[in-house]
């Protein structure tokens, strides 16, 4: 009885942010690690890598074109997501379709292997971390300033005398547009006041 052996295909998925910058160095890359794929089935994508995945146009192209046993690769992770859950999210997708991800970051480690997923997870601990210690900062910089006096959040269009002359005023019945163009304000800051008024 003979078995047909089905060759795998690889692809290479390449994102660059910003229309000046060159997918060329990526695909260059890729061929430097030893991984020869043919022109079509490498998609290139000029997208902000804050784009969660599944709204990557190229890259929905790829997984359509994708099947089982076939090989992604990638040259960072990032390429695969706009943070490490993204990320996640998407090497779970690829490897429930039966498609192994390398990435070169990672020195080619295959992402859906067990050595991959180890490697992601403590990569996603220390993206949780950083995360937390920067809400940590973020909180102990806010209390610090509230302790010292300082008031948070953009300052008012107008001071506290100005603000009573608005409120003057329209209750002497100006226009709120005539009232903004007095104080070279937009009409929604004298609208805030005059809604303040009456709360």
């Amino acid at each position: 009885m003979h078995f047909i052996k089905i060759m795998s295909r690889t692809f290479a998925y390449v994102r660059v942010s910003k229309m000046q910058q060159e997918t060329e160095n990526q695909i260059r890359e890729i061929e430097s690690a030893g991984f020869a794929i043919q022109p079509h089935r490498i998609i290139t994508e000029t997208i902000s890598g804050s784009m969660p995945i599944s709204r990557r146009k190229g890259f929905t192209l790829l997984l359509e074109k994708m099947e089982t046993g076939d090989v992604l690769i990638v040259t960072k992770m990032d390429r695969l997501g706009r943070d490490a859950i993204d990320v996640s999210i998407t090497v779970a997708k690829l490897e429930r379709m039966g498609i192994r991800v390398h990435c070169l970051a990672l020195g080619g480690v295959d992402l859906t292997s067990s050595a991959g997923k180890m490697t992601m997870g403590v990569i996603n601990s220390v993206a949780q971390f950083e995360r937390d210690l920067l809400i940590e900062r973020t909180q102990s910089g806010l209390d610090r300033a509230k302790s010292n006096g300082k008031t948070l959040g953009r300052p008012n269009a107008l001071s506290e005398s100005q603000r009573k002359q608005t409120i003057q005023q329209i209750h002497e019945g100006k226009t709120i547009a005539v009232i903004a163009r007095q104080f070279n304000v937009s009409r929604q800051t004298i609208m805030r006041i005059r809604d303040t008024r009456h709360s």
